[in-house]
């Protein structure tokens, strides 16, 4: 796969101090990927990062190149972003948008858990945007994670089921993956977010790829909020071990 990375960046501080992840569009094989990138404020030379990958939710499809920044990114409060964990941690964040019509899977989201289907073109370009940051910064390929919630939820969880070796940790929130890969992951750890009066995206989604971790002899984490809807990921990301539980993993080999 030909790979390109097209930048147009424009960035300016915020209020809570930092400045907006610049504009980028990957290239591949004439297909295109609007995406976001959040870089350290300061890096030394010879260290390498961490990297978060946020995948957004289906309300912020698009091609605009903005809109998968609703919940992480505020420039007038402090919010996902620009948590002071992330500073801590010097992180690369990327942030890429899914356009108009497709999905990171391509399933009904209704239904919870599925079968694998093909790798979706969305989901296909995130990971060699993966790749392509991989050899381009410096990130340390022993820490990167996977953040989604909603329809990224089961993009999350559906991206480290296709590259387990790729991934030191995957949170989907109100999410769902395909149980009958679970062994395949068992090594990644796990942290689900669900709310058990989500209306859009079964509870069942969660519980069941959380299930099938065990049973393969994982030990994901798993929150259920008892009494909320679909919107699980706003306490998820209060939750005060999210950032730090994420940034003390480190990639395992398979077993």
């Amino acid at each position: 796969m030909r790979q390109v990375l097209a930048m147009s960046a424009f960035i300016f501080s915020s209020a809570a101090g930092a400045a907006e992840p610049a504009t980028h569009v990957f290239k591949a094989d004439g297909k295109t990927l609007p995406y976001r990138l959040l870089k350290p404020a300061d890096t030394e030379a010879g260290k390498k990062y961490p990297l978060v990958i946020f995948l957004h939710g289906a309300g912020e499809r698009g091609v605009d190149n903005k809109k998968q920044l609703v919940w992480f990114w505020n420039d007038k409060k402090p919010s996902v972003m620009t948590r002071p964990e992330v500073a801590a941690a010097k992180a690369f964040v990327v942030v890429p948008q899914c356009p108009d019509g497709k999905k990171f899977v391509e399933v009904p989201w209704e239904k919870g858990s599925y079968k694998s289907p093909e790798i979706s073109e969305p989901l296909k370009l995130t990971l060699a945007l993966t790749d392509s940051l991989l050899k381009d910064l410096p990130i340390d390929a022993d820490r990167v994670y996977i953040v989604g919630m909603s329809m990224g939820g089961y993009g999350a969880l559906d991206a480290v089921q296709r590259r387990p070796e790729l991934f030191a940790a995957c949170v989907p929130i109100c999410g769902a993956g395909d149980p009958s890969k679970a062994k395949d992951i068992a090594h990644v750890p796990v942290w689900a977010f669900h709310g058990d009066a989500d209306g859009a995206v079964p509870v069942s989604g969660s519980r069941d790829i959380i299930d099938a971790l065990k049973k393969a002899g994982a030990e994901p984490k798993y929150t259920e909020y008892p009494k909320v809807g679909h919107n699980s990921w706003s306490p998820a990301f209060e939750d005060k071990e999210f950032w730090n539980w994420i940034f003390a993993q480190k990639r395992k080999p398979k077993k």
